[in-house]
């Protein structure tokens, strides 16, 4: 493709949506900037800017897809670098209210499993790779620069961690920035107003423990997962990793939060509808510390209805949805989000267009991408005390669901679409194909 949209892009942010947005710019710019707060380490260990890396990070089928997309040896290389293959269906047992466990089949899907400190570092590595893009470490992006009409964006000011602050200039800036704060900034400052949000107050706590893989470890499941119920919002996981170790993560909601002391963490364990997860590592060795998170609300702006936006600024990932981390939904959202813009530029270069107009089509053409994983978000609605406009007709999607769960504990053919949409290979239409349809309206309709 050439590069005939400008000479030079700047991306802030060098987590996975900044990682691949700037791989997507790559081919369409001269020069593709990255501009991240923290050292990148050389290995794969955590930094600051990501509090959250010490939680578990799986790759949906979807993430991996696009990013094999992007880098070609991208699968390969993960895997050589520690990351875990998982056969979905037959190797992860599924734990969900009604079904403990659910029907273990061999549905032909992968899925890869290792800590984000690991899948971050492969990514950068295949990035750094491209001799048109340069990270800069240390710089602290504190404005987006705007036009003097105010209609497009012109560069970022940042500072330098060695003291100071600087301007560069570039033809688009991609806010790869997780809450977009220097997007709603400008904004205001451009008195244009901010996209609606919506928010699934969940008020999450989690907490993630690594253990040493023990040489007696069940033979019946390699990963578990284990879906919290309505009464009780506990839920958990536990996953292989890279280095023979699993990591183990519990979650409650609305005030109900794991401790981060390893026995009363086993005892949350113990307290799950089932003792899968608690007897697999309640005399396993503990591995480091256990880590904290809350999310208080899963978090989607729409961007797509602004009448008015700035030229040359895009968001990617976070800053336009925030979803339960209990889903694993958000780096491979953000690697589809980029090959949508890849495919946006794709089309434009061949029909000579330029970037007028590119946020609208992004921002629109990125709502399929979204529609799966923000209605899974709206399933924690379920519980009673979660904030927020409830959808509608949320309770008849409730009832639809769970009789799509009970024709695909007895479906082979069902199970793998309920599969394929969960893991962001097929749209949540999908799930409305008429046969389908017919065979869940047969369930309703004997309840």
């Amino acid at each position: 493709m050439p590069k005939s949209f400008g000479k030079h892009a700047i991306i802030i942010g060098a987590g996975m949506g900044g990682l691949t947005a700037a791989k997507a710019l790559s081919s369409c710019f001269d020069k593709v900037s990255v501009l991240e707060r923290d050292a990148l380490p050389a290995t794969a260990e955590p930094r600051i800017g990501t509090p959250h890396c010490h939680q578990l990070h799986v790759l949906l089928r979807g993430g991996l897809d696009a990013l094999n997309d992007f880098f070609p040896s991208f699968e390969t290389e993960l895997q050589k670098a520690g990351a875990v293959r998982l056969r979905v269906g037959s190797e992860i047992l599924v734990e969900a209210p009604g079904f403990d466990p659910f029907p273990q089949r061999d549905l032909g899907i992968d899925s890869l499993s290792m800590t984000r400190p690991l899948i971050e570092r492969v990514v950068r590595r295949c990035v750094e790779r491209e001799p048109n893009i340069a990270f800069r470490t240390g710089c602290r992006a504190t404005q987006l620069l705007a036009s003097a009409d105010g209609t497009a964006v012109t560069g970022v000011r940042y500072d330098q961690a060695s003291g100071g602050s600087e301007e560069i200039a570039g033809d688009l800036v991609v806010d790869a920035s997780s809450r977009g704060t220097l997007t709603m900034e400008l904004l205001d400052r451009l008195e244009l107003p901010h996209p609606e949000q919506t928010e699934i107050g969940v008020d999450l706590a989690y907490a993630t423990a690594m253990f040493r893989t023990p040489r007696n470890a069940p033979r019946g499941w390699r990963a578990v997962f284990h879906r919290p119920s309505a009464a009780s919002g506990r839920g958990g996981f536990l996953f292989p990793i890279e280095d023979h170790c699993w990591h183990v993560g519990l979650n409650g909601m609305h005030g109900d939060a794991p401790s981060d002391q390893r026995d009363e963490f086993i005892a949350f364990a113990a307290s799950l509808r089932t003792q899968t997860i608690h007897d697999a590592i309640k005399n396993a060795e503990l591995v480091g510390t256990i880590h904290r998170f809350n999310l208080p609300a899963s978090v989607r702006r729409r961007f797509e209805t602004l009448k008015a936006f700035p030229a040359g600024l895009l968001l990617i990932g976070d800053a336009i949805c925030r979803f339960n981390p209990a889903y694993g939904q958000g780096m491979s959202v953000a690697a589809q989000e980029a090959c949508v813009l890849k495919a946006l530029l794709a089309a434009r270069a061949k029909e000579g267009q330029g970037l007028d107009g590119l946020a609208a089509a992004y921002f629109q053409a990125i709502q399929g991408v979204l529609a799966a994983p923000w209605a899974v978000a709206e399933t924690d609605f379920i519980y009673g005390r979660t904030r927020g406009l409830c959808p509608r007709d949320f309770q008849s999607r409730m009832q639809f669901s769970a009789a799509l769960q009970k024709v695909a504990a007895q479906d082979e053919a069902v199970h793998r679409t309920v599969v394929e949409v969960n893991h962001l290979l097929k749209p949540q239409s999908a799930l409305r194909d008429p046969e389908i349809v017919r065979k869940v309206e047969a369930v309703l309709a004997a309840v």
